[in-house]
């Protein structure tokens, strides 16, 4: 079998891309929407204008930096979650098969036309909708749409989710008024959890102290006193865990 030529296949997915492109935009009509905005933890790329929304989900292929002229892939960054960069690694298989350098380093110099073209090879292989590029500063973000999420899914996706102030958009988490940062008070669950862990669709996490749980067992389980008493409130998935950690084997 003939070898593939990297320029020949990035010139061929580059051309495709544009292609693809006026179609995601003329099929869903993105002109007439006013506003964007995507969320790493959702996974979702919203497009909207008053109440009107568009939702999809997204992957991040890369990144280019104006500043230093050097495209880093997502699979390498850090900063990114796991959830819109894993399936960046097809790319990474791709190259490290045809040995094109490019798809298999991490970080590099490079342009502005390269990254469209990672981008365009990146859609390719994930048979990708259509791309966006958002600029943060000097650094522009390439991404890839994979699908379209009908807006029942995607208000389903962005109620488990809340905006934090140390920790930004986290998925929701519920704990008792006792349960807090700096002070031991114990720590019970419904569960056993570990962060970043995968939940059923019905579970969500839970955890309350001891003096809740005291109150908890004395009730027989939670009625409408014991929950009083906790009066639960909601935080994000990452204090649930600063909080677990501080508590951690107290009793």
């Amino acid at each position: 079998m003939e070898a593939l030529d990297y320029n020949a296949f990035a010139g061929e997915c580059v051309e495709e891309l544009k292609v693809l492109q006026n179609k995601f935009r003329e099929e869903y009509n993105l002109s007439w929407y006013e506003n964007w905005f995507y969320n790493q933890s959702t996974g979702l790329f919203t497009f909207s204008t008053d109440d009107v929304e568009l939702n999809f989900k997204y992957f991040q292929v890369g990144s280019f930096s104006k500043k230093t002229n050097t495209w880093k892939w997502a699979w390498d960054n850090d900063n990114t979650l796991d959830n819109v960069k894993e399936i960046t690694n097809v790319a990474k298989e791709f190259g490290q098969k045809n040995n094109f350098n490019k798809l298999t380093n991490a970080y590099f110099e490079s342009d502005e036309i390269e990254a469209w073209e990672f981008t365009a090879i990146a859609a390719k292989l994930t048979n990708g909708i259509g791309t966006y590029r958002p600029v943060d500063e000097h650094l522009q973000i390439f991404l890839v749409i994979t699908e379209l999420v009908d807006s029942e899914t995607a208000q389903s996706i962005k109620a488990r989710y809340v905006e934090c102030g140390a920790h930004e958009y986290r998925r929701i988490a519920f704990v008792c008024k006792h349960l807090n940062h700096s002070t031991k008070v114990g720590f019970e669950e419904a569960f056993e959890t570990f962060g970043g862990m995968e939940l059923l669709e019905d579970d969500d996490f839970q955890a309350w102290c001891n003096k809740c749980e005291r109150v908890r067992k004395k009730e027989k389980g939670w009625n409408d006193k014991s929950m009083e008493f906790a009066q639960i409130k909601f935080v994000c998935e990452d204090c649930y865990f600063e909080m677990k950690e501080l508590n951690l084997g107290y009793r």
